[in-house]
């Protein structure tokens, strides 16, 4: 440990706060909530302030758990999950769960001891790893080392801290807001993509030379087409006779319902995914689905994790699959659309490798040359959300089959979808540069954060007086007072009981 500067003191948060945690009132219970008394959740805690919480409890509950009321300028800190080491100031007099700390300031600021416990976050999250579910308990909150300073310092540094953090704070949530108007911008460039007008002008001097029924009848014959072909190398390969009347078999797409759809531009057509494209689930049964053996060799695996973090293209997959994995899948050609159906709904990604993927992600290959695979692509991502929103209430929302395979897009002529991606792939870049110069200045704003709070608490920030109360003095006062106090409570224990 380096050395303290003049007049701090190396303790414990013990020694700086009296510490203790909430409880839960019994649920069964309808006496103990809807009372006046506010009662946090780890989840509440995190801003800097808490003056209101989503639930209340009565006197009865605090009488009949062991609940307690925390007084106003106490500082709750997580111990309990994913929310471990967020902490707040109470506003008010509040409870809180048991997966609260709260610490009762004696030696510190009530500022000061949140700053401190904020800088500690990352190590009370490694301090809580380890179990299935990550905890820290209130013993290791209790010997949590924290360098004090002398009290006329604590204000000094605290000063400084909200003045630059103040800042910090401000240009974090400019760059917030620059970035949420990015991926407006983004919604409104394809959404102008797949409704026209993106290329408006353009059609004004590129007049299309058939209708959109007959682009549709050309796009609905290749397919039949190719999948005729297919059958017959299948027939082939088998080595058999194709039996008398197999075209019959042939999958129909369904049909778009128009009926309720706004009226597209001229050469454009409305259609099903299922008549612009295959479609089908990836593939893996077998059980146990982790099987080591699976795993390791020269197949790229897809994870529904590498589709919801792409951009357009999925280039390259830490997973792969073996011989043995190969087997129980299917590997999907380069150029196949992605579509993730369970988790975050809707995303997508075209494999610029061939790859296998789970029956959690539907493929999409074009029925025809004259539907761009990259145009659906940028189509999927102006209505993921809706996917989302309309997906079916469930434990875990999904989305299936049939509900892709009736999704309804427009379809421009081919030599517009090429326009339309390359007025989008332009713009795209451009936000993508945008989105990357934001992201890289939040990054070093959470890095700077780190540095501001590291200094404060290393005596670097706020300048010394030697004419400070040490911060040794100010606890020998302390525990003076809090043995005072303890000798009275034994006194009057024994006066009463004579």
């Amino acid at each position: 440990m380096s050395e303290l500067p003049k007049g701090w003191a190396q303790v414990t948060l013990s020694d700086v706060a009296t510490w203790s945690s909430g409880g839960t009132p019994s649920r069964s219970n309808p006496e103990f909530y809807n009372g006046s008394i506010p009662w946090l959740k780890t989840g509440e805690l995190g801003p800097r302030m808490l003056f209101s919480s989503e639930e209340h409890i009565s006197e009865a509950a605090i009488a009949g758990s062991s609940a307690k009321l925390f007084p106003k300028g106490s500082v709750a800190l997580a111990m309990y999950g994913a929310t471990i080491g967020k902490a707040s100031i109470l506003g008010i007099d509040a409870t809180t769960n048991q997966a609260c700390a709260v610490g009762i300031p004696k030696a510190v600021t009530t500022e000061f001891l949140y700053y401190y416990l904020i800088s500690q976050t990352q190590g009370f999250v490694d301090a809580g790893k380890g179990g299935a579910q990550p905890n820290i308990s209130q013993g290791i909150v209790r010997e949590w080392p924290i360098c004090l300073a002398p009290l006329q310092e604590q204000n000094r540094i605290v000063a400084k801290l909200e003045e630059l953090l103040s800042d910090l704070d401000a240009g974090v949530a400019e760059l917030k807001a620059a970035q949420a108007k990015l991926g407006q911008y983004r919604q409104s460039l394809l959404k102008a993509a797949v409704d026209g007008s993106l290329t408006a002008e353009w059609r004004k001097t590129h007049k299309s030379k058939e209708s959109g029924a007959q682009l549709l009848e050309r796009i609905l014959a290749e397919r039949r087409k190719r999948w005729e072909a297919k059958q017959l190398a299948k027939f082939q390969e088998q080595g058999k006779t194709p039996p008398k009347g197999w075209q019959n078999h042939y999958p129909n797409p369904v049909r778009p319902d128009t009926a309720s759809l706004p009226e597209l531009p001229e050469g454009w057509v409305w259609a099903t995914l299922s008549q612009v494209g295959w479609l089908d689930r990836g593939r893996s049964k077998y059980r146990p689905r982790n099987a080591p053996h699976l795993y390791g060799g020269p197949y790229s695996f897809v994870q529904t994790g590498d589709i919801r973090h792409a951009d357009t293209f999925l280039f390259d997959v830490e997973a792969t699959y073996s011989e043995a994995g190969l087997a129980q899948s299917r590997l999907w050609p380069a150029g196949t659309m992605c579509i993730t159906i369970a988790a975050n709904i809707g995303k997508t990604a075209i494999l610029s490798m061939k790859a296998c993927f789970p029956d959690s992600v539907v493929g999409f290959l074009p029925t025809s040359e004259e539907v761009s695979v990259r145009y659906v692509e940028y189509f999927m991502r102006s209505v993921q959300q809706r996917l989302e929103d309309d997906a079916p209430a469930t434990a875990q929302k999904n989305i299936n089959l049939e509900i892709l395979e009736k999704v309804v897009i427009p379809v421009p002529p081919i030599k517009e979808q090429l326009q339309i991606l390359k007025v989008l792939s332009d713009s795209m870049d451009s936000a993508r540069e945008t989105d990357s110069t934001i992201d890289i200045s939040l990054k070093q704003a959470t890095a700077q954060r780190k540095n501001i709070l590291k200094a404060a608490f290393s005596g670097q920030l706020a300048p010394q007086d030697p004419n400070d109360e040490p911060a040794s003095v100010l606890l020998e006062r302390i525990r003076a007072e809090r043995a005072a106090q303890g000798a009275k409570g034994v006194k009057r224990g024994r006066k009463a009981k004579a």
